[in-house]
């Protein structure tokens, strides 16, 4: 017996704007059948070398009345893919309309960054073959 994670869900005031806004920064697909009250995205198809497992994981962007008061207890950290750069991905990323914020991380390697709807993430330094390489 076992689980996986099927999705993250994120509350969003426009679910179809921010999936889409993350779709782009992924490089994800949106659902076409998203609304206004749920929208989800996931791996592009074959991405995941799992015939038949590219919707099982994905985010659920849900639609909530109430609006983001603190900083989030939960994030996403994203790393430049090989070939990029974190400076390259920084700048891809605000001119997308990321937001750098301050949530107290001090001199810190990654840059923590909000979404269109202020949610924060890490954009981490090093590309998978860095990682693996110091391993």
């Amino acid at each position: 017996m076992g689980i996986l994670i099927s999705q993250l869900s994120v509350d969003a005031a426009e679910p179809r704007r921010l999936a889409a806004w993350w779709a782009d920064v992924l490089g994800w697909r949106l659902d076409p059948e998203a609304d206004d009250d749920e929208a989800w995205i996931g791996p592009p198809s074959g991405a995941s070398g799992d015939a038949g497992t590219d919707d099982l994981h994905g985010i659920l962007f849900v639609a909530v009345p109430e609006t983001k008061t603190i900083k989030n207890r939960l994030h996403l950290d994203v790393r430049p893919t090989d070939g990029s750069s974190q400076a390259t991905e920084l700048a891809r990323l605000l001119g997308l309309g990321a937001t750098p914020v301050d949530i107290g991380q001090g001199d810190v390697p990654w840059r923590v960054l909000a979404d269109p709807e202020g949610n924060e993430f890490c954009l981490l330094r090093s590309t998978p073959s860095e990682l693996t390489a110091k391993s």
